[in-house]
């Protein structure tokens, strides 16, 4: 089943759209794993390469045009996720096992330390590119992000993304998860098919 989204976010196809000096992009966590960790391809078909591909040039494209990138810590505990779970995933097929989460985390030193690695250059390169955005999660945050789920499709991390963007009012985002799509107030600049198609059929598809 497609997901269907009712788009309220200022949508840009970034492979129609040339970065200017002007933008300041919050570069979302999915983009960076795929800018920045060797195996973000394990497992995923050939199209999903080249598609995340157009996102890494674009990044390159408004830092090499002196627009302003930038990146929210909640992204390094998203990308320490999903890059443990890789290569905890590659493991298991190259031995044939099945190992869960918290053992393979305490009972493989060799590949614990290879996880910490892959964290610390991926986040590395991050820190090179872009400028931090600070997100203090107190009482007020926890209350705006639970406002925002009442009418924002969004999972808990992107809650507090978004909050950190409306605090330094950044409303510009590079990302291929349609579901800041549904945020109003803020321009998504994505490659995400489903996206782009359903901001031109409701008439939110941005031209510049």
């Amino acid at each position: 089943m497609s997901v269907q989204y009712a788009v309220q976010a200022d949508v840009f196809d970034i492979g129609h759209t040339t970065p200017k000096s002007s933008d300041y992009f919050l570069v979302d966590s999915n983009v960076w794993l795929w800018m920045t960790y060797s195996n973000a391809g394990h497992g995923e078909p050939d199209w999903r390469a080249a598609l995340m591909a157009q996102y890494a040039a674009f990044v390159q494209g408004a830092v090499a045009g002196n627009g302003k990138v930038c990146c929210c810590g909640l992204s390094l505990a998203e990308l320490s996720h999903t890059i443990e779970k890789t290569e905890r995933e590659i493991h298991e097929a190259s031995t044939g096992t099945s190992i869960k989460a918290k053992e393979y985390r305490h009972n493989f030193a060799a590949q614990r330390t290879r996880v910490i690695t892959e964290i610390q250059a991926a986040w590395a390169q991050v820190a090179s590119l872009a400028e931090p955005l600070t997100v203090t999660i107190d009482s007020p945050t926890a209350t705006a992000a639970l406002n925002r789920l009442q009418t924002e499709k969004v999972d808990g991390y992107d809650l507090f993304i978004l909050e950190s963007m409306r605090s330094h009012g950044v409303v510009q985002v590079i990302t291929d998860d349609g579901d800041f799509a549904t945020v109003p107030g803020i321009q998504v600049f994505t490659a995400n098919r489903n996206v782009i198609q359903a901001a031109r059929a409701q008439g939110r598809l941005i031209i510049r």
